[in-house]
C-alpha cells in the first residue's frame, strides 16, 4: 500500500512562513505529479502548486510569487515553502500524487490525510 504524510502545518502570524513536507512511502515503482492541494472552510478544495516528475512547476495565481513548490525524487517527497502567509491561505492542505506501485505498476490518485494551516491577523 502507498501512503502520503504530511507534515509542517500549524499556526502561524501573518506574514510568517511555513514549510509543508509530504513524503511517499511503500512499495513504490515510480511518481508522476505530485499536488499540494487545499480546503478553507466552507470552500472547495482548490490546486495550489503541481511539480511533475521532470521538475515543471505550476502554481494557482492567488500563491504565485509566495509560494514554492520542489520535490526530493530519492526521498520521494514534496515540500511546498509558504511565505509571505495571509489569513486566507488559512485551510486544510492536502499532498496529492500520482503514484505506481509494484503491485500492479499502474498509476493510482493518492491523497494524504490533511494538514491544517492556521495564519492569525
Amino acid at each position: 500500500q502507498v501512503q502520503l504524510v504530511e507534515s509542517g502545518g500549524g499556526l502561524v502570524q501573518a506574514g510568517g512562513s511555513l514549510r509543508l513536507s509530504c513524503a511517499a512511502s511503500g512499495s513504490i515503482w515510480g511518481i508522476n505529479d505530485m499536488d499540494w492541494y487545499r480546503q478553507a472552510p466552507g470552500k472547495q478544495r482548490e490546486l495550489v502548486a503541481a511539480i511533475s516528475s521532470s521538475g515543471r512547476t505550476n502554481y494557482a495565481g492567488s500563491v504565485k510569487g509566495r509560494f514554492t513548490i520542489s520535490g526530493d525524487n530519492a526521498k520521494s517527497t514534496v515540500y511546498l515553502q509558504r511565505n509571505s502567509l495571509q489569513p486566507e491561505d488559512t485551510a486544510v492542505y492536502y499532498c496529492a500524487a500520482e503514484v505506481a506501485p509494484y503491485s500492479d505498476f499502474r498509476t493510482h490518485h493518492c491523497w494524504g490525510q490533511g494538514t491544517q494551516v492556521t495564519v492569525s491577523s
